[in-house]
């Protein structure tokens, strides 16, 4: 007897221990009395069913597994009604919702990272919501002659809501580059090929901390090289794959020069055209300045034109820096911001740049220094 209670308080002390790497998770759906929810590990480029489980007639449900590094899961209830989840290996998670509206209001605990990545989903979705909502208002009456004050409302506000949600993503990139989380804000785009992070050196960061954490996860090794395609289409992108992106006419543009002389940008067709939009307060539009003004001097001759659209709204300031920085290009702005222009070519940082071919339409953007200096020499 007293071998038999030994092997059984054995077995269970093993079975104790084994549990102690395993996650749970577990909660409450209301409205889910009887029906199925599913745990689907999400990979790259892939989606696995991992487990499942029927929920019982007060909606509570309960999952287990094990995994040796943080993990991104889809809680599912149906079609896109799902909750993300980035679960660690002893981690036990509650989340509590309604069956209806599950993926737009669910609570989540036990998991500082879930609880991140349901922050990054639910405040994108509220920016993207609004943002295009304000983009669909103004394309509606752009031409409408009554509505020039509203027009200029909403590009305020859309400009307002891209910024402060930009902002917020590259900060929290910078705040938690060791966590999985920041891959997650990483692939969030306002469209396609258009990802809403645009600080280059917070991404890096990011890569390189989880690379260094997680080198032996295929998981992780995936989303690294993700993130690094990431940076390398969003700064290094080549030619070729820019005009096939961007092959499309270039709308036209009106904006008063230093002297308030209406400048318009379709009348440059016949040259090759770099469209700039900078700021004289911002660092980086400056340094870019000093490059541009050699290139203009090397190609100029040959048909080149730069209109440059600043988005300052303090002539002074705009015009010292034209001055100090000897840019004897053509230069326009409505020292209200230029937003109209900027919502047509939807910018959403400074410095950016199209480069437009004798007809007018795109031929590449965002080139800068060697890039640009190698577009220019091949087009011209």
């Amino acid at each position: 007897m007293n071998r038999i209670l030994l092997l059984l308080a054995i077995v269970l002390l093993t079975a104790s221990c084994g549990k102690k790497n395993n996650y749970t998770i577990s909660g409450k759906i209301e409205g889910g009395a009887g029906k199925t929810i599913y745990l689907n590990k999400l990979l790259s480029t892939s989606l696995t069913t991992v487990d499942s489980v029927k929920m019982d007639q007060s909606g509570a449900f309960q999952l287990e597994g094990k995994v040796s590094e943080p993990t991104f899961f889809l809680l599912q209830l149906t079609g896109n009604n799902f909750a993300t989840l980035l679960v660690d290996s002893t981690e036990k998670v509650t989340i509590t919702g309604s069956y209806q509206l599950f993926a737009k209001d669910y609570t989540v605990k036990g998991s500082d990272n879930s609880d991140k990545v349901r922050d990054l989903t639910f405040r994108f979705a509220a920016a993207k919501s609004k943002s295009d909502s304000l983009r669909l208002l103004y394309q509606k009456h752009q031409n409408d002659a009554g509505y020039t004050i509203d027009l200029e409302r909403w590009n305020r506000e859309y400009t307002r809501v891209v910024s402060d949600y930009t902002t917020y993503l590259n900060d929290f990139v910078k705040r938690n580059p060791f966590s999985m989380a920041s891959v997650y804000a990483l692939y969030q785009k306002w469209g396609e090929n258009d990802f809403v992070a645009n600080d280059f050196q917070a991404m890096k960061s990011a890569a390189s901390a989880l690379y260094a954490i997680y080198p032996k996860s295929d998981q992780v090794k995936a989303l690294y090289n993700n993130t690094l395609t990431i940076i390398k289409q969003q700064k290094n992108a080549k030619l070729s794959d820019l005009i096939s992106q961007s092959a499309v006419n270039s709308p036209n543009l009106k904006l008063p020069d230093t002297s308030g002389i209406e400048r318009d940008l379709w009348s440059l067709h016949g040259k090759v055209v770099l469209l700039h939009f900078w700021s004289s307060k911002d660092r980086t539009s400056r340094i870019q300045n000093q490059v541009l003004v050699e290139l203009y001097a090397k190609y100029k001759h040959r048909g080149f034109e730069i209109y440059m659209v600043s988005v300052d709204e303090d002539k002074s300031s705009w015009l010292s820096a034209i001055a100090e920085d000897q840019l004897t290009w053509i230069n326009v702005g409505d020292m209200k911001g230029s937003i109209k222009a900027l919502m047509n070519y939807n910018i959403r940082s400074i410095p950016a740049n199209y480069l437009l071919d004798k007809e007018g339409k795109i031929a590449a953007k965002n080139l800068k220094g060697p890039e640009l200096d190698k577009a220019l020499s091949k087009i011209l």
